[in-house]
C-alpha cells in the first residue's frame, strides 16, 4: 500500500498523537517560528498548512506547506524516526510539487540560514532552498 498524502485540516486523536511522535524527534531549528512541536502542529491545522504521509492509517511524516500564487514554500519537514530512509519524505515532496505545479506554482523548501540538514535535502530532492 503506497504512502498517501494529504492536507490536515483536522486530525483525530491517533492523528494528534501521531504527529507528536513525528516531531518529537525533531532538532528544535526545525520548529522555528513556532516554540515547540505542539505549537507548530496546532497552529498548521489551524491554518490548514499542513501536509501529511499516511500509511495503514497511521502518519508516518509531516511538513507545513505555505500557499502562495506563484511560490510555494515546504518546511518543518519532519518523519517518524523509526521509518526514515523509506521513502517519505521524498514522497511528500513529491506530492506537494505536483500540487504547487497544478496551481501553476513553484515549490521551494523553506529553512533558517546555515542548517545543513537542510541544504543537503534540499540538493538531494533539486530543490531550491530559501532561508528565513
Amino acid at each position: 500500500m503506497p504512502i498517501v498524502v494529504e492536507s490536515l485540516n483536522e486530525a483525530t486523536h491517533q492523528d494528534q498523537q501521531d504527529l507528536q511522535k513525528i516531531y518529537r524527534d525533531a532538532p528544535d531549528w526545525l520548529f522555528a517560528p513556532f516554540k515547540d512541536d505542539l505549537h507548530l502542529i496546532e497552529s498548521n491545522l489551524h491554518d490548514g498548512t499542513l501536509i501529511a504521509g499516511r500509511f495503514n492509517d497511521r502518519l508516518l511524516g509531516a511538513a507545513r506547506l505555505q500557499r502562495a500564487p506563484d511560490v510555494w514554500h515546504l518546511s518543518q519537514l519532519c518523519v517518524r524516526k523509526i521509518t526514515r530512509r523509506r521513502g517519505v519524505a521524498e514522497r511528500l515532496v513529491s506530492e506537494a510539487q505536483k500540487m504547487a505545479e497544478q496551481q501553476g506554482a513553484k515549490l521551494r523548501l523553506l529553512a533558517p540560514a546555515g542548517h545543513l540538514e537542510a541544504q543537503a535535502l534540499a540538493a538531494k530532492l533539486h530543490l531550491p532552498l530559501d532561508v528565513i
